[in-house]
């Protein structure tokens, strides 16, 4: 029954069913279902994030960054134990080629990665973007060599990160966690 509602307010809405009432035709309700799918605004897909260079914000040192999300919460301070859900991209986005070499998500859903916010724990460009960043963001990152793996990449010769790469991240600052207290190398960050 409540199947029947539901594909008969889609066919409705899509191809103007005037009752709800009544069940729509196997036909109408696949029409309507499809060209919901198939909707940029209404349906379950939606289209790629914007990739136009001019979308992109300038961070510091040449970092850019797209907000695909808004976050909700405060932003960490530096030190501060956060919790990031992650996908890195080498040679650009995937929607332009680029390809996918290291996420946080897998076959048995996302395990973010932890870490403490702005003492060098990871690159100087996720350090930075994260800095500036709300709980709950969501941001396309473009992030430089020399704020990524530099010259040397990382990795290995199979499967790494070249040298002078450019990394692309889409990554989601998930959680704020506890302030541990830095020690003297990380406070001369």
């Amino acid at each position: 029954m409540l199947n029947n509602m539901f594909v008969a307010l889609i066919a409705s809405l899509v191809i103007g069913v005037s009752s709800l009432s009544t069940s729509p035709t196997r036909r109408e309700a696949l029409f309507g279902i499809a060209a919901v799918a198939a909707s940029p605004t209404i349906g379950f897909f939606e289209p790629p994030a914007a990739n136009a260079a001019d979308d992109y914000q300038d961070g510091p040192r040449g970092l850019k960054y797209l907000v695909t999300n808004e976050g909700y919460g405060a932003k960490p301070v530096r030190g501060q134990k956060i919790k990031t859900s992650y996908t890195l991209y080498l040679n650009d986005w995937p929607e332009s080629g680029g390809k996918k070499i290291d996420s946080s998500k897998g076959l048995l859903g996302d395990k973010p990665f932890e870490f403490n916010v702005g003492v060098s724990m990871v690159v100087k460009g996720w350090d930075l973007a994260l800095l500036d960043m709300k709980e709950g963001e969501s941001r396309r990152l473009i992030i430089p060599s020399d704020l990524g793996y530099g010259d040397q990449g990382a990795g290995g010769s199979i499967g790494g990160i070249p040298g002078s790469a450019t990394l692309y991240f889409q990554v989601t600052l998930t959680e704020l966690g506890k302030f541990p207290t830095n020690n003297a190398e990380q406070t001369e960050w």
